[in-house]
Formats: structure tokens, sequence, C-alpha cells
């Protein structure tokens, strides 16, 4: 399997959000610490806000938030709604599937049941688990962090 950049991009607002959930954060910190670009934030961030999963707050004084508790926060249920329109495969497509082979080819259920498997896997995951006691992790995603533990 293959994950978009749209969901590999959710999931680092996501922890960023989880590592910073004291305070609202910008797009541009996002953007800064998990390089990539405000406009490619901007559309992820704006589904995740649909999605339930983000706060956003407008105005000087905006930014972005968790709108739910990290543990509340299953990694599969993410990636199927951020994944749901990408077929496997050809196969998968409702439009554009030339394959003459769709009646007869058994590997299309098998790659159906290695989905199962993959999404049924990250069904056990929850936010809290990928940031909490992850020290690496934070040490990049929350800088402050980092100069208040030197300065000590």
């Amino acid at each position: 399997m293959r994950i978009t950049k749209r969901t590999n991009l959710a999931i680092r607002v996501l922890m960023f959000c989880g590592a910073n959930s004291e305070r609202l954060v910008t797009k541009s910190e996002i953007a800064d610490r998990c390089n990539t670009s405000e406009n490619h934030l901007a559309q992820v961030i704006n589904q995740l806000g649909q999605l339930g999963y983000l706060h956003t707050q407008r105005g000087r004084n905006g930014g972005i938030m968790l709108a739910r508790p990290m543990d509340q926060i299953v990694i599969g249920d993410v990636f199927r709604q951020l994944e749901a329109s990408v077929p496997l495969a050809e196969c998968f497509a409702d439009v554009d599937n030339t394959c003459p082979l769709v009646e007869a080819c058994r590997l299309r259920l098998a790659i159906a049941d290695a989905a199962d498997a993959f999404y049924a896997h990250l069904d056990e995951v929850r936010l809290d688990a990928l940031v909490c006691g992850n020290d690496r992790l934070l040490d990049i995603l929350v800088p402050a962090r980092c100069a208040t533990a030197e300065a000590r």
C-alpha cells in the first residue's frame, strides 16, 4: 500500500497539535516543523476540521488545535476517511477501470483482505500512542521544550 501525501500530512498535523495541545498552533509553525508548504497544509487542515478532528480559530490570535482528546482519535479512522477515494488498484476504481480480468481475478479479493487487515491494525492505534512519551518526536515538534531543557 502507498499512503497519499494528504494522509501523511494529516497525521503530521494531528501529531503536531497533540504535542502542542496546551495552545493554539499556526499553519506556519506546522509547515516549518513538518517540512511542507502552507498551501498543502491549508487543504489538509480544512479537511481535518470538516471531519471533526481539528478546531480552527480565525483572526489575528487564531490557530488550530485538536477538537477532541488524543485518546479519542483512532488512526485507522483518519486513514479510512482520507484514503477512501483513492483506489488501491485499477480494478477498484469506479471509472477508468479497463482491466479485462475483473470478473475472474482473485487478486482483487486478496488486496481487499490485505487492506482490511491494514486498517484493522491501525484501528488499534490512537493519536496519544504516537505522541505521548515519544521524546524524540517531542524534541522535533515542540522546540521550546528543548530550549527549556537545555537552559537548566
